[in-house]
């Protein structure tokens, strides 16, 4: 029985290092290919060149911008200069092959960069927008048809009941079903003194940004399994509020909180919750009421990196909150502000 004993851990042992020499030369093999010489071993070290190092500093623009403005809600293509969504730097791997993705917003700023890298990543995508809002729209839908995805839009007002229940709906019937829910859309108008703001401005903010969502999510719960995702779009102003953006801010800090509670509510259910909090990004929120001219001009300028953010920044960090892989991440807040350190 010992030497049964002996020889049996010999073999363990053996085996473990035979599986160990295996692994350690495993990525030598995957680099030069499947059997085709040194040639294959250059096309593989080719294809897999290190990406030089950008400064994220100068990588995009930086203020001061030329004095701009469009009626609410305002169009992306219209702006100077044009954001960047990533409609030509943002590549895919595959990780969201499968999923059925809503996306509030989904016409122009993290919207918009969200649904390019959700069809990148191999998702069938639903985009809301506004009527007002279908030149963006457009542009949008042609980017996940050329990514080799499903293409919805919805447009319609999120600020009606009926509207949002009959846009899951409806996301749910094209899509053949729905695991990821984006709410992003968002109203935002300066106002110097509370004293400007009237109750239609206050009353069509809190219906956009919390009412919104509180209904899109009822309509969609009953048709999210476990593993599905709810990604909601706070903002540094949840933790830092600007002095004219009074109705705005208090938006975003019921954002994040519904995401931390919400989150706590549907864990069980396999369900994650988290949230996205931007900094100052360059999107139409700012040219179309969102900020004064005098911020404009200089917008982002006071982040330690000196510029705004643009919206692709952001993309990748929606693909995370969504991926499979990220499946102990829920009631997480994610910032993005440029050095900020919020939220």
């Amino acid at each position: 029985m010992k030497e049964e004993q002996k020889f049996s851990r010999r073999q363990v042992i053996s085996g473990l290092g035979a599986s160990l020499a295996v692994a350690a030369v495993g990525p030598v093999f995957a680099a030069e290919g499947t059997g085709r010489g040194a040639d294959a071993a250059g096309e593989a070290g080719a294809e897999t060149a290190a990406v030089p190092l950008e400064d994220p500093t100068s990588k995009y623009p930086k203020p001061p911008f030329k004095s701009q403005q469009q009626p609410w809600p305002g169009l992306a293509s219209q702006m100077e200069p044009k954001p960047d969504h990533g409609e030509k730097s943002y590549k895919g791997s595959g990780r969201l092959k499968g999923r059925k993705a809503l996306i509030t917003g989904g016409d122009s700023g993290m919207g918009r960069a969200a649904a390019i890298a959700y069809a990148r990543e191999g998702a069938d995508v639903a985009i809301n927008y506004l009527p007002a809002e279908e030149a963006d729209a457009k542009e949008v839908i042609a980017l996940i048809k050329a990514a080799g995805q499903k293409a919805v839009a919805i447009p319609g007002d999120l600020r009606e009941e009926a509207f949002c229940k009959k846009l899951v709906e409806q996301a749910v019937r094209e899509l053949g079903g729905l695991d990821i829910v984006v709410n992003n859309a968002a109203r935002q108008q300066t106002r110097k003194s509370i004293l400007d703001v009237t109750t239609e401005d206050f009353d069509a903010t809190m219906k956009t940004n919390i009412y919104a969502p509180f209904w899109i999510i009822k309509a969609a719960l009953p048709h999210l399994k476990p593993g599905s995702a709810i990604i909601g779009t706070t903002s540094e102003q949840a933790t830092d509020p600007s002095e004219d953006l009074y109705d705005y801010a208090q938006t975003k800090a019921a954002t994040t909180n519904y995401v931390r509670s919400l989150a706590k509510q549907l864990a069980p259910k396999g369900i994650r919750v988290n949230g996205v909090a931007p900094g100052p990004i360059w999107t139409p929120l700012q040219v179309s009421g969102g900020a004064t001219q005098e911020k404009l001009v200089k917008f982002g300028g006071d982040t330690p990196m000196g510029r705004p953010g643009q919206p692709v920044e952001l993309a990748s960090i929606y693909v995370q909150l969504a991926d499979p892989q990220a499946s102990y991440a829920t009631g997480q807040v994610y910032g993005a502000a440029g050095g900020k350190g919020l939220p």
